[in-house]
């Protein structure tokens, strides 16, 4: 199965519409027969020890039954032909067992076969939440280090993954097409390479079925994946939204826009072909015209792929974005913040919310001032950072080791969602106090065995400011659980800094479980 390959997008782009209409047009003639909401298909896992929500539509006010693991609950399709029922918790079981939905005005009921029981985690975000495992006809340039290895390996049927297919939309749909996948080699290679070696790991420790939902698109914006009524309560975000509303109704009222599109895009072919004949990269494509196809805008991916699966029920979300910033970069976390509590909101719980800090690249999308950003979110409760910035790649913004980012925030589930005695993180500056003979002691925390270097090298990466603000590199020694810094030309420092560079070369701490440790500009008191 190629649940999001490019012909599938350049057809649903071209026809989308008309189908749209023309099943519209259909649905009054046509008996309604009981359906099961997108996430659930053959071989989905459900959340063990929370009640579990299982949804659909069907004929208004046909009776519905769901039986599952012994359990029936019965219900009735409003007048809109929306029902739902709630299971209660289950247990975790690796054992394939059928979920049966029956409808009183149903020829046949739906049986979904292999259904296991254990722990789900959604995983969204970006591209780099997004490249597979292996490299594949929808990412030519995905894939991990040692793919070849990885994917002969990954025969793992108690780790399921669903992925949506890509959809933006300018109102809330009830659907995001896909399957549940049991992880083989051969499935593997269109995994999320994050969330399958994050579900690796975490399998491996709970010896637990783990399944992972997917919804991620390249390039997408933070303010993509936030719900309307959450930007609305904020006039920041609300004056944003605004523009976006502006720029949809002028494209709705220009009746040749698409025409005026189809036109470049057929120019644009043309010079593809020819780029390709030659051997040379293909020119980027003209950007559709319709503001709603656009993954910066705000609401889109929200609407389009997280709004179907709300509320299925989860143990806590990944993240990975932070390259894309469209827009005020000061607004950044506020929606990153934003999406958070509304994400919690809508599935009434305060659920882990792990995200990764970007790794180390040479270029403005992973600078220290977005890195530091990011890091804003770690005030909300229940949330963790995995830091890259040592697993990065000088020149592409799609590192290779995913396995690493993987592991870092399968520790944090581990440590903080299942209460495992495992180390989480790596050191995390607290404080800095003034030295004699002008240096500067920065204090750690979340040490894991103490302060160490890669390769028992010294400090490096640090740099120290007077009072003039311009920084320059410093010496640095551990001292127990702490780092002191100096510097020849300054004399009396009053801040210092750490891996404050887009690609941190010298920055080498960590603990002593090999955790690297977080970048950080503070002031001394």
């Amino acid at each position: 199965m190629k649940p999001r390959s490019w012909s599938f997008r350049v057809v649903f782009y071209t026809l989308g519409w008309s189908v749209a209409a023309f099943l519209g047009a259909g649905v009054s003639s046509v008996r309604a027969e009981v359906t099961l909401a997108s996430p659930f298909t053959d071989h989905l896992v459900l959340q063990r020890d929370l009640p579990v929500p299982v949804w659909g539509r069907a004929e208004p006010g046909e009776r519905v039954t769901v039986s599952f693991a012994g359990q029936k609950r019965r219900t009735k399709a409003g007048a809109d032909g929306a029902w739902r029922v709630e299971l209660k918790p289950l247990k975790a079981s690796s054992e394939g067992r059928e979920l049966v939905v029956t409808g009183s005005k149903t020829a046949e009921p739906i049986k979904l076969a292999d259904v296991l029981v254990g722990e789900v985690w959604l995983c969204s975000g970006q591209s780099n939440m997004d490249f597979t495992v292996a490299k594949t006809e929808k990412y030519y340039f995905a894939g991990v280090l040692n793919e070849a290895e990885e994917v002969a390996a990954a025969n793992h049927p108690r780790i399921r993954m669903f992925t949506g297919q890509w959809k933006k939309s300018y109102e809330p749909e009830t659907r995001v097409e896909g399957a549940w996948l049991v992880c083989t080699p051969e499935t593997v290679r269109e995994f999320s390479a994050v969330g399958y070696f994050f579900a690796r790991r975490v399998q491996q420790d709970l010896d637990v079925p783990v399944g992972i939902v997917t919804l991620t698109f390249g390039a997408s914006s933070a303010q993509a994946w936030v719900r309307r009524e959450a930007a609305l309560s904020d006039p920041r975000l609300a004056a944003e939204l605004a523009k976006f509303d502006e720029a949809v109704k002028a494209y709705r009222s220009d009746p040749k826009a698409l025409e005026k599109h189809e036109a470049a895009l057929a120019e644009w072919r043309v010079k593809a072909d020819a780029a390709k004949a030659q051997g040379q990269r293909a020119p980027r494509g003209p950007r559709h015209p319709d503001p709603v196809q656009n993954q910066h805008n705000p609401t889109v991916m929200f609407n389009g792929m997280i709004a179907p699966v709300i509320p299925y029920a989860i143990r806590g979300v990944l993240w990975y974005q932070g390259e894309s910033i469209p827009g005020p970069r000061e607004l950044f976390p506020v929606w990153n913040e934003t999406l958070i509590r509304d994400w919690r909101s809508l599935w009434g719980r305060e659920f882990p919310f792990f995200f990764v800090q970007l790794a180390g690249l040479d270029g403005r999308s992973n600078s220290p001032e977005v890195r530091a950003l990011q890091a804003e979110a770690l005030k909300l409760p229940g949330t963790g950072m995995a830091v890259a910035i040592d697993v990065g790649d000088k020149t592409d913004v799609h590192p290779k080791n995913k396995q690493a980012v993987g592991d870092r925030l399968a520790r944090l589930a581990l440590a903080r969602a299942y209460g495992r005695d495992i180390a989480d993180s790596g050191p995390t500056a607290i404080a800095v106090s003034r030295e004699p003979e002008h240096g500067l002691r920065v204090r750690f925390g979340d040490l894991h065995g103490g302060l160490a270097t890669r390769e028992g090298a010294a400090p490096g990466g640090f740099e120290v400011a007077g009072a003039d603000g311009k920084f320059v590199a410093a010496e640095a020694v551990i001292e127990g659980e702490t780092v002191v810094v100096r510097a020849d030309q300054v004399a009396e420092p009053v801040a210092v800094r750490y891996a404050w560079a887009s690609w941190p070369v010298a920055a080498n701490l960590q603990n002593k479980a090999g955790l690297p440790a977080a970048p950080f500009r503070l002031d001394a008191k």
